[in-house]
C-alpha cells in the first residue's frame, strides 16, 4: 500500500505541477507533509534546500529522496517515474495542441494566466517558511537572513547553491545559547 501511496502522491504532483519545479514544490509539500505526513515541515525545508543546491530538476530530486526515505530503492524508482511520466505524456499532448492553435487568443491567454498562479503558490510557501523561521529564530534573525539572501541573490547575482551552502554552514557553526543554558542548568 505504501508504494501505491508514493506513486499516487508524486503522480498528482507530476500531473498538476504545471510550470516546472517551482510550481511543484508546494504540491510536493502538500502531499508529503500535510496529506501523508512522511515528513514534518523542518525536514521538508532541509530536503528543499539541499535539492536546490544540487544540479538538475528539483521535482525529480525531491521525489527520488522522499521516495527512497519512505519506500527504499523501489520507492525511489516509483516516485521518480510517477513524477516524470505525466510530464512526458502531457508535454506531447500539450505541445501538439499549442502548436496547432498557437495563434489563437485563448492559447496565449492560457499561457499568460499560469504565471501569476505559480507566483501566488510560491508566495504562500515562502510565507510559511518565513513564519517557521521566525518561530525558531525570531524576527530579527529571520529579517536579516531574508534581506541578506535577497541582496546576495538578486542584487549581487550570487548562485543560490553558494547562499544555501553558506546558510547551512552558518547553522552548523552557530551556537544555540538556549541549549547551552539548558545543558549548564542540568
Amino acid at each position: 500500500m505504501k508504494q501505491l501511496h508514493i506513486f499516487l502522491a508524486f503522480f498528482r504532483v507530476g500531473m498538476l505541477g504545471f510550470g516546472g519545479g517551482p510550481s511543484s514544490i508546494p504540491l510536493v509539500h502538500k502531499e508529503v507533509v500535510e496529506k501523508y505526513k512522511w515528513m514534518n515541515d523542518d525536514e521538508f525545508s532541509d530536503v528543499l534546500a539541499l535539492g536546490n543546491a544540487l544540479p538538475g530538476p528539483i521535482a525529480t530530486k525531491m521525489a527520488g529522496y522522499i521516495g527512497f526515505r519512505v519506500g527504499g530503492f523501489l520507492g525511489m524508482m516509483n516516485a521518480v517515474l510517477a513524477t516524470i511520466i505525466p510530464t512526458i505524456i502531457l508535454m506531447v499532448l500539450l505541445l501538439t495542441v499549442l502548436n496547432t492553435y498557437k495563434d489563437k487568443n485563448w492559447v496565449q491567454g492560457m499561457a499568460s494566466a499560469v504565471v501569476p498562479v505559480v507566483g501566488v503558490m510560491l508566495g504562500v510557501l515562502t510565507w510559511d517558511f518565513v513564519k517557521k523561521s521566525q518561530k525558531n529564530m525570531g524576527w530579527r534573525v529571520t529579517i536579516v537572513l531574508l534581506a541578506g539572501s535577497i541582496l546576495l541573490l538578486s542584487v549581487l547575482g550570487v548562485h543560490p547553491a553558494i547562499v544555501i551552502g553558506a546558510l547551512l554552514g552558518f547553522a552548523l557553526l552557530a551556537r544555540n545559547p538556549s541549549k547551552e543554558k539548558q545543558v549548564k542548568a542540568s
